[in-house]
């Protein structure tokens, strides 16, 4: 469910805090998190604070770059220039119109019940699908995974997960036996068909009988437990309705704004 995004020039005005911590000072001027942040929405979600010593390092040289650019972008008569002063005033509508829709926004209310009454009556959007806990080995010939299959077909229970493990390991191709071939758990949707339907039409501890081809070369396949599709719990969904909630009934304060001013505007579409 969407939420409501702001340019990176709203984003960090509006993230300035009293408290801010101070990275760097450039010319008596403090470099704080609104800076850093402004160039980690660059890098596509990562956070500042799960960097790398080194990287974090070279963000704060970034920002201390982008500083000392600044001020003498400033002190070079841009800011008198007829460009600058029709972006200037482009910027601050988007400015003044991104702060007061997230105004809106932000006042909008949804109250327990009708978060709860969503729940109760959408109960096929928040259906969970079975799920799959597999291994498997991925060989490139039918015949190293017949050969596989042979090695492990007399065992059962913690022998066979401990021997599949270890022929992942030494026989897969490329990373597929990293963690003793672990696939951890899956949808049927997030694997190719082949895949999926012979892991699914195996019983937790058992094992595939003939070598599955996909486009990957030859699988061999040990599930180790399953769970049937289920309806996700309230608790683990009830923020993700509230925030969808509330972004739908913003929406509708919006349009009924725009719809309420254009009734009255004089507009002709050229």
């Amino acid at each position: 469910m969407k939420k409501i995004i702001l340019s990176s020039i709203a984003a960090a005005v509006l993230s300035v805090s009293l408290n801010a911590t101070v990275f760097a000072t450039v010319n008596g001027e403090d470099v704080v998190d609104a800076d850093i942040q402004v160039l980690m929405r660059a890098m596509q979600g990562a956070r500042f604070e799960d960097l790398p010593a080194d990287a974090k390092q070279k963000i704060v040289e970034q920002a201390v770059e982008r500083k000392l650019l600044t001020s003498e972008a400033s002190k070079s008569g841009v800011e008198k220039e007829k460009d600058y002063i029709e972006a200037l005033k482009k910027i601050k509508g988007d400015l003044a119109l991104e702060v007061w829709m997230k105004k809106i926004y932000d006042s909008v209310k949804i109250d327990a019940k009708e978060v709860k009454d969503y729940y109760d009556k959408n109960a096929d959007k928040f259906m969970q699908p079975s799920t799959v806990k597999a291994k498997h080995v991925l060989v490139k010939t039918e015949q190293e995974a017949k050969e596989v299959i042979k090695e492990t077909e007399s065992l059962s229970g913690q022998k066979l997960a401990d021997k599949f493990a270890e022929l992942a390991t030494i026989k897969s191709a490329g990373v597929a036996g990293q963690g003793g071939g672990d696939l951890g758990w899956f949808a049927a949707n997030q694997m190719v068909k082949p895949f999926a339907d012979a892991a699914f039409g195996l019983k937790k501890g058992e094992m595939t009988k003939v070598p599955v081809q996909t486009q990957f070369g030859f699988h061999v396949i040990l599930v180790e437990d399953k769970k049937d599709a289920e309806k996700a719990s309230f608790d683990t969904v009830k923020t993700q309705i509230e925030n969808g909630l509330k972004m739908e009934k913003f929406r509708v304060l919006v349009a009924d704004k725009a719809k309420g001013l254009r009734s009255k505007a004089k507009v002709t579409i050229k």
